[in-house]
């Protein structure tokens, strides 16, 4: 069973489209009063949908209208037809919640199965799922696709490195889901117990955090498996709503369920493909909590042209960061992304840094860049290895960091996200 969809081409995948933002804006309209407002201050009625283009004359939907909505942003559907709820991992204030229905449910699970399907697995692999359970989108979102694909699996849940490591050995697991930060620590781990060579993994997919290349190349050569990168957020469904593919040339995104603009978060202008800019998502199908040129905060690029996989959906970058994580520094706007690229042009580094910013007895303020040397890397080269970094900060981004280089392994590791960015000037 095949989980793509069939268009014959573009413009056969753009009258879909159309026929989808038609419905969705429709079914807000006359399903959410929050929706019904909104088109109303923006002069915009379902009947003025006639092209794609009619789309810039769509309102914005925001975070914030999720959070002063609670308990149920965005619903335009009669409670009655609200069969499960998820919410984001926020830490701050009322979480973001999302409804869903039936068929909401069955069409995340079609497009998770998909992501299965372009990372190339079977009915006879083995997914072991290290991610969070509970309210949290994950765990039910990489289960739930894995189960309509067809292939075992094992809801092992996310930490607990004894068990992932029994599970890995006894299940003879294939293909483990997890955060890039839980792929490395597991790599590390094998490595330590010496039973890299017992274990049948061949896969990762992972998601949920920003991701350097050197991270990448740490974690396959690890574990000796294919990276898949995985997006998604809980606003959209969940995770599953487009997969890398075995070109490793973007992330193929799923045009037949919603929409994808990017735009400059300032001017709200789109961007030529290939520029970074924020990604703005519109649902094509969704019932509970359609979502009208929402937000993300997500960064990345669209990515022009056709892939060498031979795929014709269309492409963005990974995940490049967040443009509300900028860090403002010296007057130079910053964004971490930048910093893992800096430190994935060169050698001799390991995977894990700290940036550390402080405001100086004097006034200034000032970086600090902590880098782990590469497990091969010999401390007598530090000091060149720290001039070189400190060099490509400069020329690349335009600030001055002083760079220490620590042993491999010193710096924290996390079965979740990792913290990287550490701003100390206003505590």
């Amino acid at each position: 069973m095949s989980f793509m969809p069939f268009f014959g081409d573009q413009a056969g995948l753009a009258a879909h489209q159309l026929k989808g933002l038609q419905w969705t804006v429709r079914h807000a309209y006359e399903g959410s009063d929050f929706y019904r407002q909104r088109l109303h201050q923006a002069g915009a009625a379902p009947e003025d949908i006639q092209s794609l283009k009619d789309l810039q004359r769509l309102p914005f939907t925001t975070a914030e209208d999720l959070r002063v909505g609670y308990p149920f942003p965005l619903l335009s559907v009669p409670l009655t037809d609200v069969v499960r709820i998820h919410a984001s991992s926020g830490t701050t204030g009322k979480r973001k919640v999302l409804a869903y229905t039936q068929k909401d449910i069955d069409d995340w699970a079609h497009m998770f199965a998909r992501c299965y399907q372009m990372a190339g697995l079977t009915r006879a692999d083995r997914v072991q799922i290290a991610v969070g359970y509970g309210v949290w989108t994950a765990g039910a979102g990489f289960q739930a696709g894995c189960e309509r694909f067809g292939a075992l699996a094992l809801p092992v849940g996310p930490g607990n490195l004894e068990m992932q490591c029994q599970f890995l050995l006894d299940f003879q697991t294939t293909v483990i889901c997890c955060t890039s930060s839980m792929a490395l620590l597991l790599a590390e781990e094998l490595t330590r117990r010496g039973l890299l060579g017992q274990v049948k993994l061949n896969k990762v997919i992972y998601g949920s955090e920003r991701t350097s290349q050197a991270m990448r190349q740490r974690i396959a050569q690890g574990l000796g498996a294919e990276l898949f990168d995985i997006p998604g957020l809980t606003e959209l469904y969940g995770p599953g709503t487009g997969l890398e593919c075995a070109a490793h040339a973007g992330i193929h995104y799923w045009a037949d369920y919603y929409i994808l603009e990017v735009l400059d978060p300032e001017t709200l202008q789109p961007v030529e493909p290939g520029q970074t800019g924020e990604m703005v998502v519109t649902t094509l199908c969704k019932e509970a909590a359609p979502l009208i040129r929402y937000r993300t905060r997500d960064l990345t690029r669209l990515l022009p042209g056709d892939c060498a996989c031979g795929n014709l959906l269309p492409r963005h970058d990974r995940i490049l960061g967040r443009s509300d994580d900028m860090i403002k520094f010296r007057a130079v706007n910053i964004y971490p992304g930048q910093i893992d690229h800096v430190l994935s042009a060169g050698q001799g580094v390991g995977s894990e840094y700290q940036v550390i910013l402080e405001h100086g007895e004097d006034g200034r303020d000032y970086m600090t860049v902590k880098v782990e040397r590469a497990p091969e890397g010999r401390a007598g080269e530090d000091p060149a290895l720290a001039a070189a970094i400190a060099k490509r900060v400069k020329d690349t981004i335009l600030v001055s960091a002083k760079v220490e280089i620590v042993d491999y392994g010193s710096l924290p590791r996390s079965e979740r996200k990792s913290q990287r960015v550490f701003d100390r000037r206003f505590a």
